[in-house]
């Protein structure tokens, strides 16, 4: 609360009067960035086949290549975020598309799989540096009345880059080898490079406090322990001994971190801003939205492939008007506009509620045909509209602007650790679901594909498909429950902050 309040003042009295001339164009170099980053995060997939061809890639391998660059990017958010706030955030971007580039160079040259997976986590690296400045520099250029424009801007861009990544990998590889689908960031991150040196002004944490070196240690290894047992629990079994052990162990080392950072001088996060029902309420949000989200995607990528049958390219395409739908609508300043009038807790609830409506109704509408399908899409689009940007800028504005490269990193750590949760606990339902609906010839199969083999007639195959819709479908409805359920308690701790104000 102190934060908020004693900030806001200042920056309304000083900053409106003297609004940067190019931060209209400093967001489209940031939005830039920002799509190269998220673009990575999604064109890999369609190359598995091709990888699996021409590098002899295993599972084993494949799995890694995915998740190398989300389990390190994941890990070194907040601590990324911190170097920037003490460095500079411009220094910091430009840092983050160096990384990136050169990463993407190396993966495009690999010649063995653990060359590429070595290339990816080095991406992984630029992929901090880049998530957290974005984000940080949004906050620094425009004001409060101008903010929540600029960040639906930028949340518009992060998910037309999650909706592109296959559409364009597989453009590519049907003209070009797999390496072309890395190749294509070096343009992107030499324009946004040079873009950056040119209109990006630097911003940094006016304050001398030495580097948290025990704290950013201590983020980095137990956000990697949580994401990778995340990652690993649905391949190696919630109970083996990696993924307990992973997962214990990070959670005890943040425990540590948050007891360093409540008696550290100069913490890398001010462990104080969780008594702010602000941040909290956003950040309770934004777990959950983000569960949904990451769960739904991967739900949704197996509904439509395997109940309604359609390819990988049209399953893409199928996907797009969820993404048509958040960027037209932030492009067009619906979601900013609507904010100071209705409020940030029911744009937030009123926003989650909406995703929960659309993930309900591709549960019961689109079960069997595409244009129910179609409906609970456009439905999860507006919501995400709604209420992505307003969490984005409660995080932020409960945070001191000296400290925005933290917050940023917050608000990534929570996208990351939300989607992985996500995908973790609502492929769970849908094994769980379709294990227990299967007939007796298919027992025990772990898969669609595994139990269909193990069907002789065509009565067996079609109580196999049954068994597996209904297990995404049980599934996609356990997640609209949960995101309805965060959607109320996050609009109800800003509610409760708002009334203090």
């Amino acid at each position: 609360m102190t934060a908020t309040t004693a900030a806001s003042p200042h920056r309304s009295s000083e900053e409106k009067p003297h609004r940067n001339p190019t931060r209209w164009v400093v967001l489209g170099v940031i939005c830039l960035a920002q799509l190269t980053v998220l673009l990575d995060n999604t064109v890999l997939t369609v190359a598995i086949p091709s990888l699996t061809e021409e590098m002899g890639a295993a599972t084993a391998d494949i799995q890694w290549m995915i998740n190398a660059y989300s389990l390190v990017q994941a890990g070194l958010l907040l601590t990324a975020g911190s170097a920037a706030d003490r460095y500079g955030r411009k220094k910091m971007l430009a840092a983050g598309l160096v990384l990136f580039g050169l990463g993407s160079l190396a993966a495009a040259m690999s010649q063995t799989t653990g060359q590429l997976i070595a290339a990816r986590a080095g991406m992984g690296v630029g992929g901090a540096l880049l998530m957290t400045t974005t984000l940080a520099v949004v906050v620094q250029v425009f004001d409060d009345d101008e903010r929540p424009k600029a960040i639906g801007l930028w949340g518009a861009v992060g998910s037309l880059g999650f909706a592109a990544g296959p559409l364009i990998g597989g453009a590519l590889l049907n003209h070009f080898w797999w390496g072309s689908i890395f190749l294509i960031n070096l343009p992107v991150a030499l324009f946004g490079l040079l873009a950056v040196l040119k209109w990006v002004p630097e911003s940094k944490s006016p304050s001398g406090d030495r580097p948290d070196l025990l704290g950013a240690l201590l983020s980095t290894v137990g956000m990697t322990g949580v994401v990778f047992a995340i990652i690993s629990g649905p391949v190696h079994g919630w109970t083996s001994g990696r993924v307990l052990g992973s997962g214990v162990g990070g959670v005890a080392v943040l425990a540590l971190f948050a007891l360093w950072e409540r008696r550290c001088p100069y913490p890398m996060l001010d462990m104080h801003f969780f008594r702010n029902s602000r941040f909290t309420g956003a950040v309770a949000g934004g777990i959950l939205v983000a569960f949904g989200m990451g769960g739904s995607f991967f739900l949704l990528t197996q509904h439509l492939q395997l109940v309604l049958h359609y390819d990988p390219l049209e399953t893409g395409l199928r996907m797009t008007p969820l993404a048509l739908v958040i960027v037209v609508l932030n492009l067009t300043g619906v979601g900013a506009r609507l904010l100071p009038k209705v409020g940030t807790p029911v744009a937030i609830a009123g926003g989650m509620g909406l995703l929960a409506a659309g993930l309900a109704s591709i549960a019961v509408l689109g079960a069997h045909a595409y244009g129910g399908m179609l409906l609970g899409l456009i439905l999860m689009g507006v919501g995400i509209s709604l209420s992505m940007p307003a969490m984005a800028n409660a995080i932020m504005s409960a945070i001191p602007p000296e400290k925005a490269g933290v917050g940023a990193g917050v608000n990534g750590t929570l996208q990351e650790c939300g989607n992985g949760l996500g995908v973790a606990v609502l492929g769970a339902v849908l094994n769980s679901r379709f294990a227990a609906l299967l007939p007796a010839v298919a027992a025990g199969a772990g898969s669609l594909p595994a139990a269909l083999s193990k069907a002789d007639t065509a009565a067996e195959r079609s109580e196999i498909q049954d068994a597996f819709a209904s297990g995404v479908q049980a599934s996609q409805l356990v997640g609209a429950g949960a995101v309805l359920a965060g959607g109320l308690l996050a609009g109800a701790l800003l509610w409760r902050a708002e009334r203090k104000r």
